[in-house]
């Protein structure tokens, strides 16, 4: 069964790979930004679960999105 609820990036729950994703998101402000694109992309909502495999396995095309310079590899 799915359940969709409306809520705003800065109050998901992300989990797993997605939080560092959604950190970023936040801490860059850019989190009402990616509603807007997210909304647009999928104007029928999407589940708790695809929204935290959209930031857990495609953080590369967000930070592309959003502007967000990608974080340097440490050697």
């Amino acid at each position: 069964m799915k359940i969709y609820r409306e809520t705003s990036l800065e109050n998901f729950e992300a989990w797993s790979g997605a939080v560092g994703t959604l950190d970023r998101v936040k801490e860059a402000g850019k989190c009402d930004e990616l509603e807007s694109i997210i909304e647009e992309l999928y104007p029928d909502g999407m589940s708790e679960t695809e929204l935290n495999d959209l930031l857990w396995f495609e953080p590369e095309t967000i930070y592309e999105w959003l502007g967000i310079e990608e974080e340097e590899e440490e050697e």
